[in-house]
């Protein structure tokens, strides 16, 4: 049975809604270091970060009781690299509570043990990144092995009965003919997929951007196609709403009206403040952040999955998004 339960997901709904009608965080990314063993194409990280300032698992503490998010995500670069991971998971799991803690990795470094230590330390999701459903995982992540690794593991950590993986797939050029192949190797493996938008604001790279007459056309039948899934399976984690918008952002090359800075933001390995991690400007306090940058922001380059989480009005929050994820959530928990 996956430890997370109905009544706690209730006590992070209210928490949330507190959140959002006093202005705090839903969400609060910790890029815990900036250190990656793997060097995506569509990434500007990759490579090993040397004399990395890093902060402790006491100040991860301190940083999720000050910001009170109901959500926090640890990522990277790759946070396996770090050998306190198991620590800081730790330290944000009981720092406030209800905290629900995602760790998202390329899972090169994944295996049985490190898993069920993160899950007993307190880590409620596992998301690792899925770029094809074969063997070209390796070359786009430039990875050899990754793929057959991640075809071993995945299935025999679903198998333990947590529930808690959940593939990320960012959604490009190169692989939106692949996305249904992808949920259903999801099935197979008996995790869940969510499926997120590309950004060229990393890179500059313009080659991965979905953009022409028919590739819109071939996407909206893919995206449709998923929708149908979502409604009659339960591998898929994206709501209906989600996925819709995710294709007006590339039918209409942007998403206006972004709340990096207000709803969700970005910590990073040395404890500077950052909108997100498209947009590097740092800052001391969360305050000074929503003053200089989200109160005049006015970019909508990006679609990426911690923002179509978190970036929506209230009510479309409450009466579309989460009746879904509840209902998802309720179908995992009564089966397994």
């Amino acid at each position: 049975m996956p430890e997370f339960s109905p009544g706690e997901g209730l006590l992070l709904l209210s928490k949330g809604i507190r959140n959002y009608v006093g202005g705090k965080p839903l969400i609060v990314s910790y890029e815990v270091t900036l250190s990656c063993n793997c060097n995506c194409r569509h990434c500007d990280l990759g490579g090993l970060r040397q004399a990395e300032q890093r902060m402790a698992p006491a100040d991860y503490a301190a940083y999720t009781r000050a910001f009170a998010s109901p959500l926090v995500q640890l990522s990277g670069g790759e946070p396996l690299l770090r050998p306190d991971l198991v620590d800081i998971v730790r330290a944000v799991k009981n720092a406030h509570k209800p905290t629900y803690v995602i760790v998202v990795t390329n899972g090169a470094l994944l295996d049985r043990d490190i898993y069920l230590r993160l899950k007993e330390a307190g880590m409620n999701q596992l998301s690792v990144s899925l770029d094809f459903p074969d063997e070209r995982h390796d070359a786009f992540r430039r990875r050899r092995g990754l793929f057959a690794h991640l075809e071993r593991t995945l299935p025999e950590l679903a198998d333990i009965g947590h529930g808690d993986i959940i593939i990320n797939t960012a959604i490009t050029k190169v692989n939106m003919r692949e996305l249904r192949a992808i949920s259903d190797l999801s099935e197979r493996w008996g995790v869940t997929v969510s499926y997120s938008a590309y950004t060229q604001l990393r890179t500059g790279d313009a080659e991965y951007m979905i953009s022409s007459p028919e590739d819109l056309l071939e996407l909206r039948g893919t995206i449709d196609e998923l929708i149908h899934l979502v409604r009659s399976k339960k591998h898929i984690a994206n709501p209906e709403t989600v996925l819709r918008d995710t294709f007006a952002y590339f039918e209409n090359g942007s998403m206006p009206r972004c709340s990096a800075g207000k709803r969700f933001f970005v910590v990073m390995p040395d404890g500077a403040l950052i909108p997100c991690s498209l947009h590097r400007q740092r800052y001391l306090s969360q305050s000074e952040m929503v003053h200089d940058f989200s109160s005049s922001n006015a970019c909508g380059a990006c679609y990426v999955a911690i923002r179509s989480y978190t970036d929506k009005p209230l009510w479309k929050l409450l009466f579309k998004d989460v009746p879904s994820l509840a209902r998802r959530l309720f179908d995992r928990y009564v089966s397994l």
